[in-house]
C-alpha cells in the first residue's frame, strides 16, 4: 500500500442493531488484502475504510458485509435492505408489505431518506409473528393431537424459526466469527432438539425474535435522536431571483443568494441578516431558550426559527456547511473517537466469548464423565450457559451511552468530540480559564463615568466626537456607551491620532483630547485630585480616559473588558462540582487581580502563549486539567490541556486545536459539560453493572440447574433492552441543571455565534 493507490471509501450499512452487529462487520472486512483503518460506526450506521483497490476492489467489500447479513450503499447511495437478515421465506405472511419499500423513497438527488416504519412490518417483526404462531400452533396441536404428533409439531416451529438464524451463523463462521450470539442460538436450539426438549427449543426461539426486535426498537431510537439535528433544516427556502419570489430545495442554496425568512418559518441556511428586524428562536440548535434580536448585519444559522418579522438573509454557507450539517457530522464522527472504557470492554469481549463457549463445554461433559450424571440434564445447563453467555449487551453499553451524550449534548450548544473527550471531561479535576473573551466579553465597555465640568452626557459628546470612526477598541466602546445613552457625538474638525496616547480634534473653537493619564501628566492636567482618582480606578482593574479642552480636565471615563454575566456563577458551579479553577491571562496584575477577585477565582497574569503551555503543563502533573479558551494564543494551550475546550466565539484556530466547544459563548455551559460527561460515565458504569450484574446471577442459577434455557435468552435479551434504554435517560438529561425560561427576546453581547464553529465541526 506504499504506492499511493490507497484511498478512503466510505458505506451505509443497514440492520445494525448492537455493538456485536458492527464487530461482525468489522471482523467480515478488517481480513481482506489491502483493508485497513476499518471503522464501523453503529449509530451512524456508516463503513469507512482506507483501501487499496489493486488489492481489493469496493465489490469485495459489499459482497463481505452482504455475506454475514447486512445491507451496504456506497455513501449517498439508496440504503439497501439487509439481504440475509432474520426474515421467514418470502411468501410467509404475503399480507405484510416489505418495509424497506416503505421505508425508502427515492428523492431528486437520488438519495434516500428514513421515515418511521412500524416495527411490526420490519423482517425482525415478521420473525416474531412467524414463530409466535408457529409456536401457538404447536401448543393448540396438543389438546387435540396425541403427544407423539404434538412433540413433531414443537420440532417442526423449532427448526423453521432456527432456519434464518443458522443460515447467518454458518456465514459469520465463514468469515472468520464463530463465537457470535447466531451460532449460539443454533447450538442451543439444536442441542434441546437432541436432548427431547422441543417445547423449550421453540420457546427459545420465540423469545430470540423477540430479542433481537427490541434491539432494532433500541438502535431505531437512539437514532433517531440524531437524525432529528438533521431534520431541523427545512427542506425548501424561499429565494429572491429576478424580482420575485420562489420556493426551492435548502440543498440547493449557493452563497450569496438571498432568501427571505417568514416569521414562524425555520431559517434555511447560514447567513447574515441584510434587511428586518426580529427575534429569532435558536432553541432547536444550542438549547438557548430566549430568543436572540437579529438586524441588518447579524448573523443567523441554519435551523432556527424566525419569531416576529420578515427577514432577507443572504446565504453565506453552503448547505453541506451550514451549521446543522456539521454538527451532526461533528455527533457521527465523534462515535468513532471510542472511549478507553469502550476499547478496554471489546478486547475483554473477545477472550469473554471463548471462555464461556469452553466452560460450558466442561459443564457439559465433566459431571457426567467424572462424576456419573446424567448427560441430559448437564448438556442442557451447558446450553443454557451458552445463551447466558453472550456478550451484546457488554459490547452496547458503553457506545449507546456515549451517542445519547453526544446527542443532548449537540441540542444543549455543547460538542464533544467523542467518547474518549467525555471519559477525559469527567476525570477532570482542575479547569483553566483563558480572560479576554472567555471569562470577559473580549472587548472594553464603560463602566463609569466621573464628570469635573458639566454633566455625563455632555462629556460622551465631547470623547465619542473625538473618537468617531476610531478604530481602536477604547475608543470604539466610548462611541458605543454615547450611542446606548443617547448622547450625539459633537461635530469636530482636525482631528487627529496621538499614538501611544489618545486623540484629539476641535469642537467649537476648543482643542479636545482624549487620552490617557500620560497624555494629561504631558499637558501640565494632572492634579494631584486627578491622580488619586485615576489611581482608585486603575486599583479596580479599569483603563482610564481623560477628557481635556484646552488642556483642562472635563472629567475621566473608566473602561473594562467587564466579566461575563454568568462568569462568577461557573467558578461557583465548579466549586460545587470539587473542582478548582485559575485564570490565566496575558493582562498586567493589577487587572487580573481585580477580575480575579470579583469572580473568586486564582489568576496567573502576565503570560505569553508558551507560559500558558508551561502553566498547564505544570497543572497536568498532578490533575486532570480542562482549557478553556478562544483566541489564536490559547491554541496550543489548549492542545496542552487533557480537554481543551473553545468557546462559540472562539478563533477557527482555537476551535480546529479543541476537544469541544461551547456553542452559547456562556461559560456556566463549562460545569455544564462536565455534569454531561460525569453523568455519562455513570450511565456507563450502570450499564456494565446491569450486563454483568444480570449474567453473573443467571451464570450461576442455570449452573445450579434453577434456571433453563428460556430464562437465559430472557436474561441475555433483557439485559440488551435495559442498558439501550438506560443509555437512552442520557437523552432527557439537563447539563445546566436549572430550568430556563422564555419569550424574551435577549439585546446584550451574549449572542452566541454557532456559525464560528462551523470551521472545525
Amino acid at each position: 500500500m506504499a504506492d499511493g493507490s490507497a484511498g478512503q471509501r466510505e458505506w451505509r450499512v443497514t440492520g445494525m442493531d448492537c455493538g456485536s452487529c458492527a464487530a461482525k462487520v468489522r471482523g467480515a472486512i478488517e481480513r481482506l488484502p489491502g483493508v485497513r483503518n476499518v471503522d464501523v460506526a453503529l449509530m451512524a450506521e456508516r463503513l469507512r475504510v482506507t483501501l487499496d483497490e489493486t488489492e481489493t476492489t469496493p465489490e469485495k467489500i459489499e459482497k463481505a458485509v452482504r455475506g454475514v447479513g447486512f445491507g451496504i450503499a456506497p455513501k449517498g447511495a439508496r440504503p439497501e435492505k439487509p439481504q440475509g437478515g432474520f426474515v421467514l421465506p418470502s411468501g410467509a405472511f404475503p399480507d405484510v408489505a416489505e418495509p424497506w419499500e416503505a421505508k425508502i423513497e427515492p428523492q431528486g438527488d437520488g438519495l434516500a431518506e428514513d421515515t418511521p416504519t412500524s416495527w411490526m412490518k420490519t423482517p425482525k417483526g415478521r420473525l416474531v409473528f412467524g414463530t409466535g404462531a408457529l409456536l401457538a400452533a404447536a401448543w393448540a396441536s396438543r389438546l387435540v393431537l396425541p403427544p407423539e404428533i404434538a412433540h413433531w409439531a414443537f420440532v417442526l416451529a423449532t427448526l423453521i424459526g432456527i432456519v434464518p438464524v443458522a443460515q447467518r451463523a454458518f456465514a459469520m463462521t465463514r468469515a472468520g466469527m464463530p463465537f457470535t450470539i447466531e451460532m449460539l442460538m443454533t447450538i442451543a436450539a439444536g442441542g434441546a432438539l437432541l436432548i427431547g426438549e422441543p417445547e423449550e427449543a421453540a420457546l427459545v426461539v420465540f423469545l430470540f425474535a423477540v430479542g433481537e426486535l427490541l434491539e432494532g426498537v433500541s438502535a431505531g431510537k437512539a437514532r433517531d435522536s440524531i437524525r432529528a439535528l438533521s431534520k431541523l433544516v427545512p427542506k425548501t427556502a424561499r429565494l429572491e431571483a429576478g424580482g420575485t419570489t420562489r420556493e426551492v430545495s435548502a440543498e440547493d442554496l449557493h452563497v450569496g443568494q438571498v432568501v427571505q425568512v417568514r416569521p414562524g418559518d425555520r431559517v434555511p441556511c447560514d447567513g447574515k441578516v441584510i434587511d428586518g428586524t426580529s427575534g429569532v428562536d435558536e432553541s432547536p440548535v444550542t438549547g438557548e431558550s430566549i430568543p436572540s434580536l437579529k438586524e441588518p448585519g447579524a448573523e443567523v444559522f441554519a435551523g432556527s426559527i424566525n419569531a416576529e418579522a420578515l427577514l432577507r438573509v443572504r446565504v453565506t454557507k453552503a448547505a453541506e456547511d451550514n451549521t446543522i450539517a456539521r454538527i451532526v457530522r461533528l455527533v457521527e464522527e465523534a462515535e468513532s473517537a471510542r472511549a478507553p472504557t469502550e476499547r478496554f470492554i471489546d478486547r475483554f469481549s473477545r477472550i469473554y466469548m471463548p471462555a464461556v463457549v469452553g466452560t460450558a463445554v466442561l459443564v457439559a461433559v465433566v459431571p457426567p464423565l467424572a462424576f456419573g450424571l446424567a448427560w441430559g440434564e448437564w448438556v442442557y445447563r451447558a446450553l443454557a450457559l451458552l445463551l447466558i453467555g453472550c456478550p451484546c449487551a457488554l459490547v452496547i453499553s458503553v457506545p449507546a451511552s456515549i451517542t445519547s451524550a453526544l446527542s443532548t449534548g449537540a441540542r444543549n450548544g455543547l460538542l464533544m468530540k467523542g467518547g474518549a473527550v467525555i471519559e477525559a471531561a469527567a476525570r477532570t479535576t482542575h479547569v483553566a480559564f483563558d480572560k479576554t473573551g472567555t471569562l470577559t466579553h473580549g472587548s472594553p465597555r464603560v463602566t463609569e463615568i466621573s464628570v469635573l465640568t458639566g454633566g455625563e452626557d455632555d462629556l460622551l459628546a465631547l470623547a465619542a466626537g473625538v473618537e468617531s470612526g476610531a478604530n481602536h477598541p477604547l475608543g470604539q466602546a466610548i462611541c458605543a456607551e454615547a450611542e446606548r445613552r443617547g448622547a450625539n457625538a459633537a461635530a469636530t474638525t482636525g482631528g487627529r491620532a496621538l499614538p501611544g496616547k489618545g486623540a484629539e480634534a476641535s469642537i467649537d473653537g476648543a482643542t479636545v483630547s482624549v487620552g490617557s493619564p500620560r497624555l494629561a501628566e504631558e499637558r501640565g492636567a494632572f492634579t494631584d485630585d486627578l491622580r488619586d482618582r485615576v489611581e482608585a480606578l486603575e486599583a479596580d482593574g479599569k483603563t482610564v480616559v481623560i477628557v481635556l479642552r484646552n488642556d483642562v480636565p472635563q472629567g475621566l471615563i473608566a473602561l473594562r473588558d467587564e466579566p461575563r454575566a454568568d462568569a462568577a456563577d461557573a467558578v461557583a458551579q465548579l466549586r460545587n462540582l470539587g473542582i478548582s479553577s485559575v485564570m490565566l491571562t496575558g493582562d498586567n496584575r493589577r487587572t487580573a487581580k481585580a477580575i480575579a477577585d470579583d469572580l473568586g477565582i486564582e489568576y496567573r497574569s502576565e503570560l505569553m502563549p508558551e507560559d500558558k503551555v508551561t502553566a498547564i503543563r505544570e497543572l497536568t502533573s498532578g490533575a486532570r486539567v480542562m482549557m478553556i479558551g478562544d483566541g489564536i494564543n490559547d491554541a496550543p494551550a489548549l492542545a496542552a490541556a487533557h480537554v481543551g475546550v473553545a468557546m462559540g466565539s472562539g478563533t477557527d484556530v482555537a476551535l480546529e486545536t479543541a476537544d469541544a466547544a461551547i456553542l452559547r459563548n456562556r461559560v456556566t455551559d463549562v460545569p455544564g459539560t462536565i455534569r454531561l460527561a460525569r453523568a455519562t460515565m455513570g450511565n456507563i458504569r450502570q450499564n456494565i453493572a446491569i450486563a454483568l450484574g444480570l449474567k453473573a446471577a443467571f451464570l450461576v442459577t442455570t449452573v445450579l440447574g434453577i434456571t433453563g434455557l428460556w430464562i437465559a435468552i430472557l436474561a441475555d435479551t433483557g439485559a440488551t433492552v435495559l442498558v439501550t434504554i438506560n443509555a437512552l435517560r442520557l437523552l432527557l438529561f439537563r447539563p445546566s441543571g436549572a430550568s430556563t425560561t422564555t419569550g424574551q427576546v435577549r439585546r446584550g453581547t451574549e449572542n452566541a455565534r454557532p456559525q464560528d464553529i462551523s470551521a472545525t465541526i
